[in-house]
């Protein structure tokens, strides 16, 4: 079809939540640390699937903000030691004994540890909301506004991004084994169709001879042609073998070659296959359509896996959904860019907060490096326990970091509709690639119209969890719910 001539109107960026979260770690200390730990630091659990986001971007501005931090708070402590342990018992002693040049003295001292400090934390914040800003609104690829974070931890995240294995951990094989995807909006398995009756030769003459074909053939062409049959630019098909954490041990060292590390996000793709012909003990590959909404804002992906047992076909079919973020990460976009109002901010900022920044830095050192220690003596007993006792670990993911910081709240119409029309757009696509599928390989599809006339009724409620109790007739959502949080701290070994 032709293109009507029209203007251009303006459009989100196709990195825009890459950039929100990249400045949302310059300006938040807790989610960077978090982000620090759980892309780059020493762990054994897999990294779920964070959808949509450049992980290796994230990783470096985290790291940024992390060291800028530490930077200002062993700055702040040596002050606190010098300038405040110091100088306040020496001005007590000089009113004490009537030595009023040593209490002026260290009046004095005490109040440039003050200003000091206030020049230290005003810097610090000024370094952080530039760096927020420039990344939320410069035309440079975020990874290029912060220094790397080395070779090894960017080569792991970068084999994230390509993911075709997922472990997952045992405990969500009973809730939402698709770690990474976000909430559950409907499982369901389609009516069965029977693939063993030969089509009718339309020149005449009797039956056709089927053509041989296996799950995986289904699998490929589904990927293949989606895109297209959904009208659905930039979906992404793959297939991904999903594995019970403490299985992992069991597909072989090219997913752990070390028991001792965590386990790798990238296997050769007959592992993959070999889970779509037949499943292994807790190991099953599904293909995975995802498509993300405008400006990465929404992200909804479907599950699917065929069952093929002759004689017949079925398809297992999990929809699921990532609202936007949760709205701090929206703060970047009420900083004042420059003049008086930036002034301004950054000096009532600083004025209200250096007091506790300069008092507390020691605290908040020794506290970090205690957390550090006690990570490390985990990690190694883990490791000891594996290695000499042979415990039987959980390698699996227990969510990932996009899903971890998006809420149901910030969901607008606009991209509820959109996530629905995604949704009944795949549901379609995959109907329509298996008829294409089928006829292709000279299979009788009157199994198959039956079928569809069932399958066609499952519709698609963009809200969030749906329980077995909102499912009404023929799988229909009758009612939304809300996306429950992880209650488990990011990060654990």
């Amino acid at each position: 079809m032709a293109a009507r001539p029209l203007p251009v109107l303006a459009q989100y960026r196709d990195d825009a939540v890459t950039r929100l979260l990249c400045a949302g770690a310059h300006l938040d200390e807790g989610f960077a640390r978090e982000v620090d730990v759980e892309l780059t630091g020493d762990r054994l659990r897999a990294t779920g699937l964070s959808l949509g986001v450049d992980l290796v971007a994230l990783a470096r501005h985290a790291r940024a903000s992390v060291r800028r931090i530490d930077r200002r708070d062993r700055r702040l402590a040596a002050l606190c030691a010098a300038g405040v342990w110091v100088a306040v018992p020496a001005a007590l002693y000089g009113l004490v004994a009537g030595l009023s040049a040593l209490s002026l003295g260290a009046g004095a001292g005490l109040v440039l540890a003050y200003a000091t400090a206030w020049v230290l934390v005003r810097q610090a914040e000024n370094e952080a909301r530039t760096a927020a800003l420039g990344v939320e609104h410069g035309a440079a690829r975020p990874k290029d506004l912060a220094p790397d974070v080395g070779a090894e931890a960017e080569g792991r995240l970068l084999e994230q991004k390509r993911a075709n294995v997922v472990p997952y951990a045992s405990g969500a094989e009973r809730t939402n084994p698709f770690v990474g995807s976000g909430s559950k909006i409907k499982e369901m398995v389609w009516q069965p169709i029977d693939v063993s009756r030969p089509a009718e030769d339309p020149a005449g003459g009797g039956k056709l001879a089927v053509k041989p074909f296996d799950a995986v053939d289904l699998h490929s062409f589904v990927a293949r042609e989606m895109e297209h049959i959904a009208g659905l630019k930039g979906l992404r098909a793959r297939n991904r073998l999903y594995v019970i954490g403490d299985h992992v041990p069991y597909v072989g060292p090219d997913l752990l070659p070390d028991r001792l590390s965590r386990p790798r996000a990238h296997i050769p793709k007959q592992l993959v296959q070999a889970g779509v012909v037949q499943p292994g003990a807790g190991m099953r590959t599904y293909l995975s359509l995802e498509r993300t909404g405008e400006g990465g804002r929404v992200i909804v992906s479907m599950h699917l896996r065929a069952r093929l047992q002759h004689p017949s076909l079925t398809w297992e079919v999990a929809a699921y959904g990532i609202p936007p973020l949760q709205s701090r990460f929206y703060r970047v976009h009420t900083l004042p860019l420059g003049g008086w109002e930036r002034w301004w901010s950054l000096f009532s900022v600083t004025t209200a907060t250096t007091g506790s920044a300069l008092l507390g830095a020691p605290g908040r050192l020794v506290r970090r490096a205690s957390a550090r220690r006690e990570w490390a003596r985990s990690l190694e007993r883990l490791r000891r326990d594996i290695g000499r006792r042979h415990l039987r670990f959980d390698y699996g993911a227990v969510d990932s970091l996009r899903e971890r910081v998006a809420d149901w709240d910030q969901l607008g119409f606009s991209e509820r509709t959109d996530s629905q029309d995604f949704l009944q757009r795949l549901q379609q696509g995959v109907l329509i690639a298996t008829e294409r599928f089928l006829k292709d390989h000279n299979v009788d599809t009157s199994s198959y119209d039956q079928a569809q006339q069932v399958i066609n009724t499952h519709t698609y409620t963009f809200q969030g969890d749906i329980h077995s109790s909102n499912i009404g007739a023929h799988g229909t959502v009758n009612q939304g719910g809300k996306a429950q949080p992880s209650g488990k701290p990011a990060g654990q070994p």
